[in-house]
């Protein structure tokens, strides 16, 4: 139940507090008083977008909050799934700043503006004057006979179960779409492939290869060189070694007599050890090398595979042919597989179609098993809302194949008039039989329904007199199963109320504010007389006012 209403800086409301009650309870004001603005604050709270436009001052953010009475064993699992603090009494709350920025709590936990409109959808459903354009459409429609069905979480599994299917179907096509795209090309891969395999690349390859090639080709070159170096080194008397040696043995004489001639001499053993491993060193590569032309054949005509394979795959290193080659190898392994992932998800896709079949078939069952219900309650309510000869009809249409909505349609057929065919409700009802339909819908689901609070503004202009009365009966009677809140100009409406708030607009020098607060039984009685006789009350229209009150008493 809707407990308790603040706004702060909206509009014309520069701040307002409201309790409300469970029942029936109604609000009235001249034009212009505010009455909208009040609807605006409450589809704020329900997760209605918002702008800046909204704030009173724009020095200010805007604040609007609400109570609502709730119980665990409903909503503790709602709660505990969206990981928020239950409370018997829980606060939603909307903060509009200064840039036009909206922040949305739940007990003091902010929350995404798709929560709150989710918890909104479940705890008020508020019905504008221009909703009566959504009776004309088909999925309203239907909504209106599951909801009488009492079959909503079914058809919300169903809508759940729908949106996989779509998209497992969009899926399998991708799929097929790319069996027959890889098809195409697997010729190629599987050349492309097959060329780097039988070239058994080895990382490091081609660098080694390019190392001995250059060693062949300046083969004589550097086997003279070392052989050269060598014969320096430690070939007769006169090479290094040997006078290295001559210097180590005036070192050696010395060292008695001339304490540094000690490190001259470490030194130079060390000089003369180094010098003997170059020289055997260079001698035996010089012994190794040889002049190999078939050995350089063999290289080049490799290196041109390896250079030719790096060209046509734009590559500079024999790497990234290996990392293209496992590419390919993956890829063709994935088109060989391919079929076997198409298969899988057709089955899928197969029993995920059984099960939205089985759901289907139960919802179209329930929903022809409740159709005459509907039709003789709202024939019923019709009747009493002045439109003796109505007609209405709720026509179930399969359609042959699975829909976001089931495996049929509907239809509301109506007729107003004696001689009159039914036809479809939005090609021949009047706005005021378009409004009276929507009333005795709304009646008619109100028991069915599991939403605790039902604002409605002005669904019952275009009527009076005898027919004003029986819509405030009609009010009377949904609020027994729920909290309704109306907002009125029918004085024989506003007479029904258990409760009566008035709205209205208090100007100063400054600016006008709209306010609003809860009637005593006397004020009541002043409203509806000036509802009754308008501007200039009268004692006729405040003696009938009583009527209306003592037969309400």
């Amino acid at each position: 139940m809707f407990k308790y209403l603040s706004v702060r800086n909206y509009v014309l409301i520069q701040e307002l507090e409201v309790d409300f009650y469970d029942g029936l309870s109604i609000i009235t004001g001249e034009t212009g008083a505010g009455k909208s603005i009040l609807l605006g604050a409450l589809g704020l709270l329900a997760g209605q977008r918002a702008d800046s436009n909204a704030l009173l001052d724009r020095s200010n953010k805007c604040v609007i909050e609400g109570t609502f009475g709730i119980m665990q064993k409903e909503w503790g699992t709602w709660f505990e799934e969206n990981e928020l603090d239950f409370a018997d009494d829980t606060i939603l709350r909307r903060e509009i700043s200064i840039d036009g920025k909206s922040r949305a709590f739940i007990n003091d936990t902010p929350v995404n503006l798709a929560i709150l409109r989710e918890i909104g959808a479940k705890l008020i459903d508020i019905h504008s004057q221009h909703q009566n354009m959504y009776l004309q459409s088909a999925d309203f429609q239907l909504q209106i006979v599951d909801t009488y069905a009492q079959q909503l979480d079914t058809v919300a599994k169903y809508r759940q179960l729908y949106a996989g299917y779509r998209k497992l179907s969009a899926h399998l096509e991708e799929i097929k779409a790319a069996e027959r795209q890889n098809k195409a090309e697997a010729d190629y891969h599987r050349f492309r492939f097959e060329e780097l395999s039988v070239a058994q690349l080895l990382d490091g390859e081609q660098e080694a290869l390019e190392e001995e090639l250059k060693t062949l080709l300046h083969a004589e070159e550097i086997k003279t060189g070392l052989m050269q170096a060598a014969a320096c080194l430690d070939a007769d008397e006169n090479s290094v070694a040997a006078l290295l040696k001559s210097a180590i043995a005036a070192m050696t004489r010395l060292k008695g007599v001339f304490p540094p001639a000690a490190d001259f001499l470490q030194r130079l053993n060390s000089a003369w050890i180094d010098l003997r491993d170059i020289s055997s060193e260079t001698g035996q590569m010089a012994e190794a090398i040889e002049h190999r032309p078939g050995r350089a054949d063999e290289i080049n005509e490799r290196l041109d595979v390896l250079y030719a394979l790096q060209q046509k795959h734009r590559v500079s290193s024999v790497g990234e042919l290996i990392s293209i080659r496992e590419a390919l190898n993956v890829k063709l392994t994935e088109m060989d597989d391919s079929h076997l992932h198409i298969e899988q998800t057709e089955k899928e896709l197969r029993e995920l179609e059984e099960q939205l079949n089985r759901l289907a078939a139960d919802m179209s069952t329930r929903r022809q098993q409740v159709i005459p219900g509907i039709e003789q309650q709202i024939h019923s309510y019709l009747i009493q809302l002045g439109i003796a000869n109505a007609l209405f009809k709720v026509e179930l249409q399969p359609s042959g194949s699975l829909s976001a909505s089931g495996s049929d349609g509907v239809r509301f057929l109506f007729s107003a008039n004696k001689q009159q065919n039914l036809q479809e409700l939005g090609k021949v009802a009047s706005g005021g039989e378009i409004s009276r339909v929507m009333l005795s819908l709304k009646a008619t689901i109100a028991g069915k329904i599991a939403l605790p609070t039902l604002i409605f503004d002005e669904i019952d202009s275009g009527v009076s007199g005898v027919i004003a009365e029986k819509v405030g009966n009609i009010f009377e009677q949904m609020a027994v199963h729920a909290q309704i809140i109306n907002i009125t100009h029918l004085p024989q409406v506003a007479a029904k109320g258990q409760h009566h708030y008035k709205v209205y607009k208090k100007d100063t020098e400054q600016d006008s504010r709209t306010k609003v607060r809860k009637l005593t039984q006397e004020e009541r009685v002043l409203e509806i007389a000036r509802i009754l006789s308008g501007e200039k009350m009268t004692d006729a229209a405040l003696e009938n006012a009583r009527e209306l009150m003592n037969y309400r008493e």
